[in-house]
């Protein structure tokens, strides 16, 4: 009797325990491991460095366990997924192809397209849930509506019954007869060899694959999950360390849950007060995850556009000269520059500073949030989309519940709150090394007496500050009012009837075409399951509700344009609630294909030199240094803090 055969399409679910889609093609016949390599289609979003070293040793090891248990895994360098994939069913005879979901923007449209055109050939496809605790089409409101707030949403999550499935590994599989064209895992290309020096050093401090992420789950959840609650604070220590795997798919989300919530009601049990916490706040870390992916599925736009429809209109400013000084750590902000030459030379930065940096680069220095997002993508060795498109949103103000726009830390109070002995900052900046820990976040208030002692000549060895942390706050604000002017001028020509299109500055990436499928209901096709992927629709979206995302300044007293030195008149200030834009009214709808260019300038920009505010409108934000400390930490404690898995 002839088994079945299953091509099994390995892409970011590297192992073999708790994979759904190799357990049921391991439960119904013959299996035929593959991994796809196009880097064509990868586009603007081609793996970094590090990454691709990452991807690369995670790919041996799964073809080490795949071979111990039968199977080899089948390595494919094309420039077109689809047809490797045709070209494998055509050579065994495969009756069917399996997969586990992804959510990101290019593979939403790559996965649809690619089940469409084998679904036309009679091949049966099915699609699982391999990655997350729930399925973005399985949490809205009451109404049908999705949420855009992430309080809301894991309390949802919560509360929802969640089936304890894990799937063990296969004891055994039986191998698809057929020979098609491969490579080897260096065949691949996914390494250059002028690379292969900077990445050896990877591999002293991190060991790639499946089971290695099992034994990294274990130590954390053992040794270090109980001061989770403390390490997240202090820079200079490690925290959890498991979100390269869980990027890759070598550890399961599930098993991760399941295992931190058995420590949870064991310190319940305990009554072991820091361990519930730890436990609590790493949970959430989870569910920011989890959130991510969900932003990403219902408004599948978001890597290009700020979820809030009104900053499109906010002036970034396209300062390339500031944009290399802040990716090669040259700031004069000595915590800022200690995390960039950190993840430059490691592709790695604790939680916080990815927070403090990413800040830094939006508020102070007006840089586009997507070239931030982009450089994260391109460096981090854990570089995930869809958590780098909800971090520098929540960063940018771009979220209902996102910081305050007009938030801006001082990166000097906040190497004192996290570094208080200036440790991080000797490790990654031995230009201040010597510095004493009362100078060493803000040297350019010491004296010439210490600069001397300790070797530093600012302007020399160090720089000085790219700006001042005053300027920047006024030159923020007046950001912030022009996109104010800007969107009500936008609204009064289109009450006028001059229907005035103000063009959005992102519009001169082309977007990635979104396909409209039904998102509640299964799309009519007889090798559906249950679990299939399925996509965003405009039938969903057209009811999701608009928001306002205001702070309370904004909300007690909002500036007249006037006040301004170069105003323009302004005719109409009340705002439609129209911030949120969904799917049906993306521009991203309507276009096909790929930005071609790895940073896209804005089409307007604020002058580097602009003017500040009037002295009656910036006193107040001229605060002593205390009553900013004091700020700082209250707002630390309001619970709104974007805490990932790192």
């Amino acid at each position: 009797m002839d088994r079945s055969k299953t091509i099994v399409w390995f892409r970011r679910d590297l192992r073999i325990e708790d994979n759904p889609a190799l357990a049921a093609a391991a439960r119904d016949g013959c299996v035929f491991p593959v991994f796809i390599w196009c880097p064509k289609e990868e586009g603007q979003f081609y793996p970094g460095r590090v990454s691709r070293w990452w991807l690369k040793q995670s790919l041996a090891h799964l073809g080490q366990s795949l071979k111990s248990l039968g199977a080899e895994l089948v390595l494919i360098k094309t420039h077109s997924t689809v047809a490797a994939l045709l070209d494998c069913i055509e050579t065994i005879g495969a009756t069917r192809v399996v997969f586990n979901h992804l959510y990101d923007p290019v593979s939403l449209v790559r996965d649809h397209n690619i089940k469409e055109k084998l679904v036309e050939l009679g091949i049966s496809v099915q699609s699982y849930n391999g990655d997350l605790l729930y399925e973005p089409w399985e949490i809205y409101d009451e109404r049908g509506h999705a949420f855009t707030t992430f309080e809301a949403y894991w309390d949802r999550c919560l509360h929802m019954q969640m089936e304890p499935v894990s799937h063990l590994p296969p004891w055994r599989l039986v191998p698809a007869a057929g020979t098609v064209m491969k490579c080897s895992v260096e065949e691949l290309g996914l390494e250059d060899e002028a690379e292969k020096s900077s990445n050896s050093l990877l591999g002293r401090g991190w060991s790639p694959g499946w089971s290695n992420a099992d034994k990294a789950l274990t130590e954390f959840a053992e040794q270090h999950l109980i001061d989770y609650v403390e390490s997240r604070l202090k820079v200079g220590t490690s925290t959890s360390l498991l979100s390269p795997y869980l990027h890759f798919g070598e550890l399961s989300v599930r098993k991760v849950f399941q295992c931190v919530q058995l420590k949870q009601l064991l310190w319940a049990k305990e009554e072991n007060l820091m361990g519930k916490e730890s436990v609590t706040l790493f949970l959430r870390s989870i569910g920011l995850r989890e959130y991510s992916r969900y932003l990403c599925f219902n408004f599948p736009f978001t890597h290009e556009r700020s979820l809030l429809r009104n900053l499109k209109y906010f002036p970034w400013n396209d300062n390339q000269v500031h944009f290399k000084a802040w990716r090669q750590g040259r700031t004069g902000y000595p915590l800022v520059d200690a995390g960039m030459r950190e993840l430059w030379a490691t592709g790695w930065i604790h939680n916080k500073i990815r927070v403090i940096v990413s800040s830094f680069a939006v508020k102070v220095l007006l840089l586009p949030w997507r070239w931030g997002m982009k450089y994260f993508w391109d460096t981090l060795l854990d570089a995930d989309l869809e958590s780098d498109i909800l971090g520098w949103q929540y960063i940018s103000g771009s979220l209902p519940d996102a910081h305050e726009l007009e938030r801006l830390d001082n990166p000097e109070i906040q190497g004192s709150k996290f570094d208080p002995e200036g440790e991080y900052v000797r490790r990654w900046l031995p230009e201040l090394a010597r510095m004493p820990a009362e100078w060493i976040h803000h040297p350019w208030d010491a004296s010439i007496a210490v600069l001397k002692a300790a070797g530093v000549e600012l302007g020399i060895n160090y720089p000085k500050p790219i700006i001042d942390i005053d300027l920047a706050r006024e030159r923020l604000m007046e950001a912030i009012f022009k996109m104010w002017e800007m969107e009500a001028a936008a609204r009064a020509s289109n009450t006028n009837g001059t229907n005035e299109v103000v063009v959005d500055n992102t519009d001169d990436t082309e977007n990635l075409a979104i396909p409209k499928v039904v998102l509640k209901d299964k799309v009519t096709c007889p090798t559906n399951s249950s679990n299939d992927q399925r996509v965003p629709t405009n039938q969903n979206s057209k009811n999701i509700p608009a928001y306002r995302k205001r702070s309370k300044y904004m909300e007690e007293e909002r500036p007249q344009p006037d006040k301004l030195h170069n105003d323009g008149n302004v005719v109409g200030t009340t705002r439609k609630d129209e911030d949120l834009c969904s799917t049906a009214e993306s521009s991203s709808a309507k276009k096909q294909a790929t930005s071609s260019c790895s940073f896209s300038v804005p089409q307007y920009c604020s002058s580097s030199e602009g003017k500040p505010l009037q002295e009656s409108e910036s006193s107040d934000l001229r605060q002593p240094l205390q009553a900013q400390i004091e700020m700082e930490q209250s707002s630390s404690k309001d619970g709104k803090q974007l805490h990932f898995i790192v």
